[in-house]
């Protein structure tokens, strides 16, 4: 059966929770859908942590992505989101989201979103 776009973030036990290290993902080829004229909106998304208790599994990271393929938003606002359901699901220790996004008018847009566990 084929896989579907899901928002479900899966998760596994840190191998090695005492240690600091650090995990990135590059997601090239992600797309979401300008609210403004419903063009499609393209970027990398980048993804570093360090996790606490637990991972985010990569498959359902690719689905959760995936998921934003058809929806309208801004860039600062879909680069905040997902890191805000990134930090919900794994509890990380520091995360940065970077949402790199093509050229559009003659501008590219990089969005950097930050979180450090024990911050408000």
């Amino acid at each position: 059966m084929p896989s579907q776009p899901s928002k479900s973030l899966e998760t596994f036990p840190n191998p090695k929770p005492e240690r600091d290290f650090e995990i990135r993902f590059n997601c090239p080829e992600f797309t979401c859908v300008c609210p403004k004229t419903g063009q499609p909106d393209f970027a990398t998304i980048r993804i570093n942590y360090v996790p606490d208790q637990t991972c985010v599994e990569l498959k359902s990271l690719k689905l959760y992505l995936w998921s934003y393929r058809d929806e309208g938003a801004f860039h600062e606002a879909v680069t905040n989101r997902i890191l805000d359901d990134l930090v919900a699901a794994t509890a990380p220790r520091k995360m940065t989201v970077e949402g790199d996004f093509w050229v559009r008018g003659g501008i590219g847009t990089v969005i950097v979103a930050s979180y450090t566990q024990g911050d408000a």
